[in-house]
Parts: C-alpha cells; structure tokens; sequence
C-alpha cells in the first residue's frame, strides 16, 4: 500500500535519498536521464511516493522566471516526474502531481511542465492545458525560438490566477541541456 506522498525541499534529502531518486529515474526513463536532467530536477519541492519502505513514485516542482508581455513572472516548473515500472497505472503519478499542484497554487503566478507523449495523457486529464502561444528562451544576449516546444509545453493556473494571454509569447530563462 502507498504512503501519502512526503514533500521535501532538496537541502532536506540525505546522498542516500538523492542516490534512490536517480536510481528510479534512471530506470523510469531507461537510461534517458541526463546529468542536467538530474541538475533541472534539484533546487525545489520534491513529491515522494513509497511503498513498503521503497521509493515507487517522484517529481519535483522547481522556481523558473517567464517573461510574457514585457513582465517576468515566477513559475512552478515540474521536472522528473516517474513512477516504478511495476507500479504504473494505479495512480501514483496522480497523486505526486497532485501534491506537486498545491505547491505550484501556493507559491506561483501558475505552472508549467514539457510532457513526454507517454506523459502527456496524465497531465491533459488533470487540467493541464497544451500552451497555444509562441514559446522561446532568454539565450546570452537575444531571445532564442523554441518551435519544437511548442507540442509539448502545458500550463495550468495557480489558484485562481489567470494564465497569461497565448497571444504573446513565453520566454522561458536558460539553462543547459534541454531549456524545457
């Protein structure tokens, strides 16, 4: 049976927390984990799901700036959502969005994540919405399009706040590896 998911800020997990997070995710994503994947992941909240002892279900929800409409807005990203192999389709990624959800209403102007197609169908049935606008980075000096973000990148509002207009475009911050 699953514990209600813990949360934790990443400086409250041990090297053996992190150490058991990498492991699922490494697994969970068939070795399609990066170094920046894991780097992406850290910093934030984290939503923990265990089973017997044993970590089954992760995500985390991390603080990104978006700039739209000349105003840069705090955002709750959601990075390295997995869940176990052998513990898919019971509702475990459900609940650590869920959590990860409450934070993101709390804390943010509204929320945003890059699906997986695999991923896609949990976040469309929890409200999340695919963005209609232009989405692009801040780049070293000049505002980068991201074309190939824009089939993949759902938001959902915090609270009751507004999500902003698609009509302009988000200019997500850069980091290395994938921007999203």
């Amino acid at each position: 049976m699953s514990e209600s998911p813990r949360t934790a800020h990443t400086f409250e997990l041990g090297p053996a927390e992190l150490l058991e997070i990498r492991t699922l995710l490494t697994d969970a994503f068939h070795g399609g984990f990066s170094d920046d994947d894991w780097d992406h992941s850290l910093g934030g909240i984290h939503a923990l799901v265990h089973e017997d002892g044993e970590l089954v279900a992760h995500g985390s929800v991390i603080q990104r700036r978006v700039i739209h409409a000349h105003r840069s807005l705090r955002i709750g990203y959601i990075e390295a959502v997995a869940v176990r192999a052998d513990r898919r389709r019971r509702g475990l990624g459900g609940l650590v969005m869920e959590t990860l959800e409450r934070v993101i209403d709390g804390a943010y102007e509204f929320g945003a994540l890059s699906a997986s197609d695999d991923g896609a169908e949990l976040y469309r049935a929890r409200g999340w919405r695919l963005w209609e606008g232009p989405i692009a980075a801040q780049g070293l000096g000049r505002v980068i399009p991201l074309p190939d973000e824009e089939d993949s990148t759902y938001v959902r509002p915090a609270a009751s706040r507004p999500l902003p207009a698609p009509g302009r475009k988000l200019i997500f911050d850069w980091r290395d590896g994938d921007v999203l």
